[in-house]
């Protein structure tokens, strides 16, 4: 069973870097709760089942009709993550030496949301030194459009369909409109849509529909919004839409993988500049094991929610 990063801040025995892990966890919901399962070497191959084997019933003296699975060979690979954080000694000297974790928090915080933005929207065919996220891989029967033309308001019958295509799901992803949008329809007794509301590992409050916490994907490293109103629906049209992903985070579903735990190294006082640098890298990626394991909903514009 893989560890999920406020786990494995908790068991590292180096505190600058279960700091450092706690944090990239704290500054996104998604990455607080993705279990990482630790692997060998660069990559991983593993077949995803796509076509169970038949089963049937026979009579006496007579035989079983032979049958067999699908599986697909995958191969998921290792992607770097990670960045130097250069602090220049007049800082330190003025200002503290409290100052120099101030900065390793922001550079923290820029890589979680990146790598946020990765999982949900990443294509190495635009970046091949990225993964592919969410919404590449997700494609076929468990993708699903809320109209047929150029958008519409949100329909529980709709992303109640889109649920039941996830095999054990786990959570539910989207942005802020579609989470106010969700509690809104709550309260309307014409709507309905059960939402409870628990906390997380960090005590804050977290939404859940029907039982199935909701994490945002608020915003990237660069400011910009990782699941707006742009996206373009089935039908073509105007870029007014948004999605979203329903996921099952665990073993044998939808995972992360890692080589191993974050590698964060002080490497003290440059030569070429009077600055300290500490250095953060990460060797990792996610895999989906199961062809059930995540489905989208798409063509969902800022719009009440409909029954």
């Amino acid at each position: 069973m893989g560890l999920t990063l406020v786990e494995a801040a908790k068991r590292s025995q180096n505190p600058i870097q279960s700091a450092i892990i706690e944090m990239y966890a704290r500054n996104s919901d998604i990455m607080m709760v993705l279990p990482f399962d630790g692997i060998q070497g660069n990559a991983l191959r593993y077949n995803r089942e796509e076509t169970l084997p038949g089963v049937g019933f026979r009579g006496v003296n007579e035989a079983y009709t032979e049958s067999t699975g699908i599986l697909n060979p995958i191969t998921e690979p290792l992607v770097i993550a990670g960045g130097d954080l250069d602090v220049d000694m007049f800082i330190l000297q003025t200002m503290g030496m409290d100052h120099r974790s101030v900065q390793e928090a922001m550079k923290v915080k820029a890589l979680s949301l990146s790598w946020t933005s990765q999982f949900v929207k990443g294509n190495s065919a635009d970046d091949p030194r990225g993964f592919d996220g969410l919404q590449t891989r997700i494609t076929g029967n468990q993708l699903f459009w809320n109209d047929t033309g150029n958008g519409d308001a949100l329909s529980l019958a709709a992303l109640d369909e889109m649920i039941d295509a996830v095999d054990n799901p786990t959570h539910l992803i989207m942005n802020k409109a579609m989470r106010r949008r969700l509690t809104q329809a709550a309260r309307n007794p014409d709507v309905g849509g059960y939402i409870s509301w628990d906390v997380d590992a960090f005590g804050r409050k977290i939404a859940q529909y029907n039982d199935l916490p909701i994490l945002i994907a608020d915003y990237d490293n660069e400011g910009d919004s990782i699941l707006p109103f742009d996206e373009v629906a089935d039908g073509g049209g105007s870029a007014q839409n948004t999605s979203i992903y329903c996921v099952s985070f665990g073993t044998g579903m939808l995972s992360g993988i890692q080589s191993d735990e974050m590698d964060v190294r002080d490497l003290g006082e440059l030569e070429t500049k009077p600055a300290m640098r500490t250095r953060i890298e990460w060797y990792a990626g996610i895999a989906c094991y199961h062809g059930r394991a995540a489905a989208r909903i798409g063509g969902i514009t800022d719009a009440a929610i409909v029954v």
